[in-house]
């Protein structure tokens, strides 16, 4: 996919980013990180003629780009955010489909573009994903969710027989990761915990 100037995708993130010089450095992070979905440290400070430190924050919080380095697991509370040469970044796969249509329409669309990558993953399900995601968006808490309560959304939806299979692919995809040091809360729930990416969750908020 062509790209073209990051000023739409700067309109698309603004939605939830605001429109401060941090949003327009970042859009041009993204834009050039989303073309081959990682980016290296040093590719990041020749490409903003600044310190990324408060970039790559952002990025960060927002699990727009995530660092490779972990100390346990692939889960997002196991990456270390290191800020020096040599660390690699990527895109979760869902925040790289995210920018793609941010690029070409200005818009941050996570309803449609979920709908869209799990229907190119040949997902029987696709047409529901959207849905299914909107409600563990809504049910989630400071972007937390337990298993127990997507199994139920699950059921609700008629896909009972695919919570595990489904869970796998929202991993996958980056829309959602474990919590895998909550284990006093997952002991209290009976339940694996998930963080729900914050990036995807803000197209259900507004």
């Amino acid at each position: 996919m062509e790209f073209h100037s990051s000023d739409r995708l700067a309109q698309a993130v603004s939605a939830f980013l605001g429109t401060g010089k941090s949003t327009g450095t970042l859009s041009l992070l993204l834009a050039y990180a989303a073309r081959k979905s990682t980016v290296s440290y040093q590719e990041i400070k020749e490409l903003i003629k600044d310190d990324p430190e408060d970039v790559l924050l952002l990025a960060d919080e927002w699990r727009l780009l995530l660092t490779v380095s972990t100390t346990k697991s692939s889960s997002w509370e196991d990456r270390l955010l290191a800020l020096k040469d040599g660390e690699i970044y990527e895109i979760p796969n869902i925040i790289r489909y995210l920018l793609h249509n941010g690029l070409h329409t200005g818009r941050w669309e996570p309803e449609k573009t979920i709908g869209t990558f799990f229907k190119e993953l040949g997902d029987p399900n696709y047409k529901q994903i959207p849905g299914l995601v909107r409600s563990i968006s809504e049910k989630a808490v400071n972007h937390r969710i337990t298993g127990n309560q997507i199994k139920m959304i699950c059921l609700q939806l008629g896909l009972s027989n695919r919570v595990d299979s489904l869970i796998a692919e929202l991993k996958a995809a980056g829309i959602i990761s474990p919590k895998l040091s909550s284990v006093p809360e997952v002991n209290r729930e009976g339940s694996p915990i998930y963080e729900l990416n914050p990036s995807v969750a803000v197209g259900f908020s507004r």
